[in-house]
């Protein structure tokens, strides 16, 4: 099988290349401007802007891929407000040249969406629920997503909920990591009480895209963590796990904050479909700050 990504430098481009090496795949990491992942070797690396549609016609024409993991995105959700065009660019447009390029190479597309497409009126969302995205960002990945169920090529959505996990050279912080940094370092937080979220392992992501490509799995589907726990729960629980001072949590209300984007209060996704045609099992919270601590041990 040959599989391209696109956004190989970000944590869950990185986690797919770590993925798939465990196979005798052919690997294309695909990502905007110099590979910042240490490990090589085993793959093939280029520089694709895949808002560019001409570059994304050429590359998924060379290498006329099996499957496209497209993780490729603008996520930054207040800067999508400020720079709505660049933010139509990246997560909106881009799909339909993946979709086209794919449809003539008859790859397998598969996008990364998220529950910022819902506005967290409800505790549990299933993949036949009707999306109402209360940010710019929550649009674009929403319009991402019609763009696909209007699309004849041969594609796949997996909606996902804030990915954490240990990268290398990733221009944005996950909640877990800057947490742990941020009490290592004894620097008191301020964190809010009243946005749920069933965050997601990136480990567990990756395999989730990996499954979906082996078994040809079409449609959309949900991946995400076991359990929905408060932001501030999440801060509470990587304290407890590292023993570190509980007194410097602050709880705080979302609205203090004053942020740009208006985010969804609750958001966890029913995850039947997933275990049915994938056998997905996500581990649980500690789980994967256990694997977290060693890679992070391997790394200092």
């Amino acid at each position: 099988m040959i599989c391209l990504i696109t956004g190989s430098n970000g944590l869950l481009g990185q986690k797919l290349v770590d993925n798939l090496k465990n196979y005798n795949y052919t690997i294309i990491a695909t990502s905007l401007g110099e590979n910042k992942n240490p490990i090589t070797g085993f793959y093939t690396y280029q520089s694709l802007d895949i808002t560019k549609k001409i570059e994304v016609e050429n590359m998924i024409k060379q290498y006329s891929p099996d499957v496209i993991f497209n993780t490729a995105a603008m996520t930054n959700v207040d800067l999508c407000e400020d720079e709505k065009s660049r933010c139509d660019n990246v997560n909106t447009y881009s799909v339909s040249y993946l979709a086209d390029a794919a449809l003539k190479e008859n790859s397998h597309l598969i996008h990364i969406s998220t529950d910022f497409v819902f506005d967290g009126m409800k505790d549990v969302y299933n993949e036949d629920d009707t999306p109402n995205p209360l940010s710019y960002y929550g649009k674009s990945k929403f319009n991402s997503e019609k763009i696909l169920l209007n699309h004849s090529c041969k594609w796949s959505i997996l909606r996902t909920i804030v990915i954490y996990g240990v990268g290398e050279n990733l221009e944005k912080n996950n909640i877990v990591l800057w947490a742990k940094n941020q009490l290592q370092l004894g620097n008191p937080l301020n964190i809010v009480d009243d946005e749920y979220r069933a965050i997601t392992f990136a480990e567990d992501l990756a395999e989730a895209c990996v499954r979906t490509a082996q078994n040809k799995v079409y449609g959309l589907m949900n991946i995400c963590g076991k359990e929905m726990m408060s932001i501030f729960e999440i801060v509470e629980r990587v304290a407890k796990f590292y023993n570190f001072d509980f007194s410097l949590i602050n709880r705080i209300k979302s609205k203090q904050l004053n942020q740009k984007a208006k985010r969804p209060p609750k958001t966890s996704f029913d995850l039947t479909k997933a275990k049915n045609k994938i056998n997905y099992s996500p581990k649980s919270f500690e789980e994967s700050l256990q694997i977290i601590e060693k890679q992070l041990l391997k790394k200092s």
